[in-house]
């Protein structure tokens, strides 16, 4: 039963109701997800049918890609609209966008993150420099990923002879908010969180909107527990708690200080140690093209003219990028972000992209966020699903199956240096390397670099205009961004230049006056912890 704010996780999702717009947060793999409350919205709609026609926000991808996350909202009826950054953790829901069962739209993560604070500032939506040129420019999209999709989420501003993207606020009637702990009054605290993503803002969001701000915590204090620094959102903006005293650090893991970043001292430099030793042990395994690549760009970290530069590391093939330096123990020598708001540390991959163990600082997403968008950020590493001639990156919508950017757009689009890394075609290729050289057994039945790409995600000509100096790096050949286009300007050693690599894309790119080989040292097995 209801004591003051503290009440189950039923009572709390009745107050959810019809035609509702619901903000979420979660960053895939359990990262801060309110699961509990999530499972209780899906039993009552199974159970009752309502609430219905739901309008869900989220920031970053959320659920495990079965049942968890998102897919607690995936069933028709329960949702009308999904304005999500990424959608990948969720197939189910994909899949209700692919077949036009709801309206599917995205918005670049950090904006997401933005939004939602400037909606609870009661400012006029958010004013940015970010998505323009890519699919969240009206004029290429408007957010829209299907049919059934017919709003622009942003229009086009100039102001002092500058084009702007407003980006256009809406009211969030309830907020599912993540946290560690709320003492007896309500104040929240995130303590044992692995991340803060965007709570505050999420939760200021819903308050201001004469909404609903429900959170889930681990535990329940005593009044006084909590010291005033430590409370991140204030009982005056809750409505609601419930405790699930089941609450993990992720799916699979309980609770671990680590990932909280509350490890200090000898317990902390011990860590650390056991971290390097698994990263070590990483780069031992059976060595490929994604270690290749990951060793070309590497390079890139160290000739940037910063003494020590700020470096954000996406998914896929960067995130090699990040194993490969930690293994060489060079973390010293940059300061590592991921846009979740974290600092340092050894980052994780796969299901736990967003979580890092010892992290060195936490920021809120929305601030991580400010300081890309505002020219902090010197080098980011990221992957690309479709390459274009004129420079585009496309990831947000491949094979007709909706994406997203998460912060993909806002890192692309603000960092001073983007390197692009991934393989050059897809499905069925076959390679053989780790003697020096790079030879093809099989080509790729799906080609990566297209005339056009079918989203823009990353605009070559607006990266042109910024003065950017972007990179495409793959197993085979690295590419630049010109002026004129993409330029080829290096090839890996073994590789035919016309059979392996023009011959595998749908446009002829500009070849530098000089094509250079790239180093055998990349190319070699031995060498992968070096």
């Amino acid at each position: 039963m209801a004591d003051g704010k503290f009440m189950t996780a039923a009572e709390a999702v009745a107050l959810i109701r019809d035609g509702d717009t619901v903000g979420l947060m979660g960053g895939g793999g359990g990262l801060m997800e309110a699961t509990h409350l999530f499972e209780a919205v899906q039993a009552r709609f199974l159970a009752t049918r309502a609430p219905r026609n739901l309008t869900v926000v989220h920031a970053l991808g959320i659920g495990d890609k079965k049942t968890k996350g998102m897919s607690c909202f995936a069933h028709e009826g329960l949702v009308k609209r999904v304005i999500g950054g990424h959608w990948v953790w969720s197939p189910a829901m994909q899949q209700l966008a692919l077949e036009n069962r709801i309206e599917a739209y995205i918005l670049p993560g950090g904006v997401s993150s933005q939004l939602m604070r400037e909606i609870g500032a009661g400012r006029p939506g958010l004013i940015s420099h970010v998505g323009l040129g890519t699919v969240c420019d009206p004029r290429h999209g408007g957010g829209r990923m299907n049919e059934a999709a017919k709003d622009d989420l942003a229009e086009v501003l100039t102001l002092d002879g500058r084009e702007w993207l407003r980006y256009k606020p809406f009211p969030i009637h309830v907020a599912l908010v993540r946290a560690s702990a709320a003492d007896e009054d309500g104040n929240i605290s995130f303590e044992h969180e692995a991340a803060n993503l965007d709570a505050p803002s999420l939760a200021l969001a819903a308050r201001n909107s004469g909404g609903r701000v429900i959170v889930q915590v681990a535990e329940r204090l005593p009044r006084g527990a909590l010291k005033a620094r430590e409370v991140r959102i204030p009982s005056a903006w809750v409505d609601a708690i419930v405790v699930d005293p089941a609450q993990r650090t992720s799916y699979d893991i309980p609770f671990d200080p680590a990932f909280s970043g509350e490890l200090t001292g000898t317990a902390r430099a011990q860590s650390e140690a056991a971290d390097h030793a698994r990263e070590l042990a990483a780069a031992q395994e059976a060595f490929g093209e994604r270690q290749a690549v990951a060793r070309r760009a590497a390079v890139e970290l160290f000739n940037t003219g910063k003494a020590r530069p700020v470096i954000n590391y996406g998914v896929g093939v960067p995130d090699a990028v990040a194993k490969l330096i930690a293994a060489r123990n060079e973390q010293h020598r940059i300061y590592q972000t991921i846009e979740h708001g974290t600092y340092g540390g050894t980052l994780m991959d796969g299901v736990l992209f967003g979580y890092a163990r010892n992290a060195t600082a936490m920021l809120d997403a929305a601030t991580q966020f400010d300081f890309y968008g505002g020219g902090g950020l010197d080098v980011a590493f990221l992957g690309f699903g479709e390459l274009d001639e004129e420079g585009s990156v496309n990831v947000s919508r491949l094979g007709g199956v909706t994406v997203g950017p998460g912060g993909f757009i806002d890192i692309a689009q603000n960092a001073r240096k983007v390197v692009f890394c991934g393989t050059l075609a897809a499905k069925g290729v076959k390679l053989a390397t780790g003697d020096g050289r790079l030879r093809v057994l099989q080509q790729g039945a799906v080609r990566k670099l297209v005339k056009r790409v079918d989203q823009i995600t990353f605009s070559g000509p607006q990266g042109v205009v910024r003065g950017q100096q972007v990179l495409y790096l793959t197993e085979r050949a690295s590419f630049r961004l010109t002026p004129e286009g993409v330029e080829l300007f290096e090839i890996a050693p073994g590789v035919d230049l016309q059979r392996d690599v023009l011959d595998q894309m749908d446009f002829m790119p500009r070849l530098a006056a000089e094509i250079g080989v790239m180093d055998a040292m990349y190319f070699t097995a031995a060498l992968a912890a070096h």
